[in-house]
């Protein structure tokens, strides 16, 4: 070898897996982000996901979660790549060697490392989020709203994201050339970054402040704005979780330091655990990684479960097979034409209930929002005109429910769901009642509010007061609801979506609105010259679907349509179809993040066989047997695995029912029983990461020269 580049490169190729590793890492990092981004910003999976709402939400703070971990974990393979090569650069600095003649060469093979890696990675993204959703199309649904579409400006963050992973390679390369004490080039590959002894209160106080933080992160956004009457600006929130970050490190600072073993034991692996606090540093922060993206992980995992078993129980709960509600200068199908349609399908209609009710103002508090130095703030402000609700008859109620009820003379009862439950849309407190044609008023004391799935959202007065007060209103103002069994519901599915379909013809475009879409307030809009949210040409306008019949058959139309009937066997069986964006989503986030961890993992547990490999030669030197060093290296390979596991599923199902919890001050039968279906994803995540567990502690073990027991 004639030229310093020919020596560069003949050590280059002597230490190709150090390449590899971190050409490895880079690139699954750069994948794994640009594949989460590709789909985020999706224009099929941003038209399921309202603008502002939790969902999306989510989704961000996951993709937060993979970013901080891939950069961490990244950041981390890069410094064990520098610290592996300082040995060479200091022999050729004490050998003559300029460091202009390292630079040149080390810039010249990260340049071609990193950019090829993050290029690879970057292009390599949006097939893999493609090839992922078509498996999921082809193995689990298929819906023509799923066609997956991509956002060229994704590729912003991919770039973003790859120029932070090339900046800090050449940062950390050009940082390892500028020392100027040769000898400590020389022996940084000896360095260990030991941590100091941990209080043994670390374990204890660690865990108080997890709590309190997952607490007080979540209830502070409520408390500023229903306490303070204050809006915080985005992000502020989060700053109340730190604590809970912060528990977290010293649990995982006490559990690789002190373990949580009692006194007389604390001895049993001195050997493994002293050299985890040799390497503390570096475990510590990979385990708080990992831990965080299996919490990310599973909070997008638990969404589909949740979902699902929380729906299916509210269709079997329903008390009727059928039911749909329709204004009442639409020309729907009635009794006779539904029998007649029944008929043709072979179905036998077993009950038939249908009564009448009327859309009324009512009066409210209306947040009213004032700008300030400090941001958004809002007062309430009373209105007799506020909105409009859904009111019956008690003879109406009666006739559709089976339920005779009593409701006195100006009074009004609101009915809430099976539980009594409002779901936080729903308070049932109206006062004052308006009929917006003829301005008549009536004053109403609420009482004793009723249950019953079907009819929530709407109130019940006295038979004398609904004829008074609904006199005059055009049958655009009113309602028909009706109700109706058959026989054999779960075989009824043709007839349903043959009914469905009908229903949705004969519907005329001024019916054809949004959920949330409300006369009253469109009117009060009009008349303050303001333009209405939910009007159907401004809906897209603030993040929302517009409702479309042509349409029928997406998510958008069948979440919110106003007018969406309610038919067991349809919605039981199209389930899938209608969420199938959502779950998909949700079971793609769930999967980078596990890939993330199990990357993740395997090299940290890769990294100490190569870290430690010359302490196992001298153990072995000493005498000691096969199965000592096994036990040895599967204690420190557990840890890894074990504790961020144990502790990122721990904290995420706590923090899940603490959610779910406080969302009303209990837990529903529905939550309960999704609570319990999340165990069984538990259950097989965990199974899975145990054989990724038993596979990685067989490669170390080969890596050390150790036998692995059977």
């Amino acid at each position: 070898m004639k030229h310093f580049s020919e020596v560069y490169a003949a050590l280059r190729r002597r230490n190709r897996k150090q390449y590899s590793l971190l050409a490895g890492c880079s690139f699954f990092s750069v994948l794994l982000i640009t594949a989460y981004v590709s789909m985020m910003r999706s224009p099929t999976v941003l038209s399921v996901l309202p603008e502002g709402g939790d969902s999306r939400k989510q989704v961000m703070m996951i993709f937060v979660l993979a970013v901080v971990g891939c950069g961490v974990f990244t950041t981390y393979a890069s410094g064990l790549f520098f610290r592996n090569k300082s040995r060479e650069t200091g022999i050729f600095l004490a050998l003559g060697a300029t460091r202009r003649q390292l630079k040149s060469e080390m810039t010249r093979e990260l340049a071609i490392l990193s950019l090829g890696s993050c290029a690879a990675g970057a292009l390599l993204g949006a097939p893999l989020a493609w090839l992922l959703w078509q498996g999921f199309r082809l193995g689990v649904v298929d819906t023509a709203e799923m066609s997956l579409s991509f956002d060229p400006q994704a590729y912003l963050f991919a770039l973003a994201f790859s120029a932070f992973v090339i900046l800090m390679l050449f940062f950390l390369g050009g940082r390892s050339i500028r020392r100027t004490n040769i000898i400590d080039i020389v022996q940084e590959s000896h360095k260990s970054e030991p941590i100091r002894d941990v209080p043994r209160w670390y374990g204890p106080v660690g865990i108080v402040l997890v709590a309190a933080g997952a607490f007080f992160g979540y209830s502070m956004p409520s408390f500023f704005v229903f306490v303070m009457h204050w809006y915080p600006p985005e992000g502020l929130s989060a700053i109340f979780y730190l604590p809970a970050l912060i528990g977290l490190y010293m649990i995982l600072l006490h559990t690789v330091v002190n373990g949580w073993r009692r006194k007389g034991s604390r001895y049993k692996d001195l050997i493994s655990t002293s050299m985890m606090k040799f390497q503390g540093r570096q475990t510590v922060r990979n385990m708080l990684v990992m831990t965080l993206l299996i919490a990310g992980a599973y909070f997008g995992a638990f969404y589909t479960p949740m979902l699902g078993t929380g729906a299916m129980m509210t269709y079997d709960a329903r008390p009727v097979d059928y039911a749909y509600h329709f204004r009442s200068d639409q020309d729907i199908p009635m009794e006779d034409e539904v029998r007649s349609m029944a008929q043709e399908y072979g179905v036998t209609l077993t009950s038939w209930a249908q009564a009448g009710g009327a859309r009324l103002g009512v009066d409210g508090w209306e947040h009213v929002e004032q700008e300030g130095p400090l941001g958004t703030t809002w007062e309430k402000e009373y209105r007799e005109l506020n909105s409009s609700d859904i009111f019956l008859s008690e003879s109406a109620y009666a006739a559709l429910t089976g339920e005779a009820v009593d409701v006195l003379p100006g009074t009004v009862a609101g009915v809430f769901d099976a539980t009594g439950d409002g779901q936080g849309v729903f308070g049932g407190d109206a006062t004052q009642i308006t009929n917006t044609v003829t301005g008549q008023k009536l004053a109403v004391t609420p009482t004793e509010g009723l249950r019953s799935d079907m009819l929530f959202g709407r109130y019940v007065m006295d038979d004398g007061d609904y004829a008074s007060i609904t006199a005059g209103l055009p049958r655009d103002w009113l309602e028909t609801l009706v109700f109706f069994n058959v026989e054999h519901c779960a075989d009824t599915y043709d007839f349903a979506k043959a009914l469905f379909y009908e229903i949705v013809d004969r519907s005329g475009p001024e019916v054809e609105q949004y959920d949330a879409y409300d006369p009253v307030r469109r009117q009060m809009s009009e008349e303050a010259g303001e333009p209405y949210s939910f009007d159907r040409d401004n809906l897209a306008a603030h993040g929302f679907e517009r409702i479309d019949y042509a349409q029928r058959d997406s998510s958008a139309f069948r979440l919110y349509w106003q007018y969406m009937p309610q038919f067991r066997v349809l919605d039981k069986a199209d389930f899938v179809k209608t969420t199938a964006v959502f779950l998909m989503l949700f079971i793609f986030i769930a999967i980078v993040c596990f890939a993330a961890v199990i990357v993740i993992a395997f090299t940290r547990c890769m990294t100490i066989a190569l870290t430690n490999a010359r302490v196992y030669d001298d153990l072995r030197h000493l005498g000691a047997p096969n199965n000592y060093l096994f036990h040895s290296v599967r204690g420190q390979i557990k840890r890894v695995f074990l504790v961020p596991i144990l502790a990122g599923t721990g904290l995420i199902y706590a923090f899940y029912a603490m959610i779910l919890y406080f969302n009303d001050n209990r837990l529903t039968v529905n939550e309960l029983a999704g609570m319990g279906s999340c165990l069984t994803v538990i259950a097989a995540v965990s199974l899975l990461l145990y054989l990724v567990y038993r596979l990685t502690l067989r490669r170390v073990c080969a890596k050390l020269n150790i036998l692995s027991p059977r």
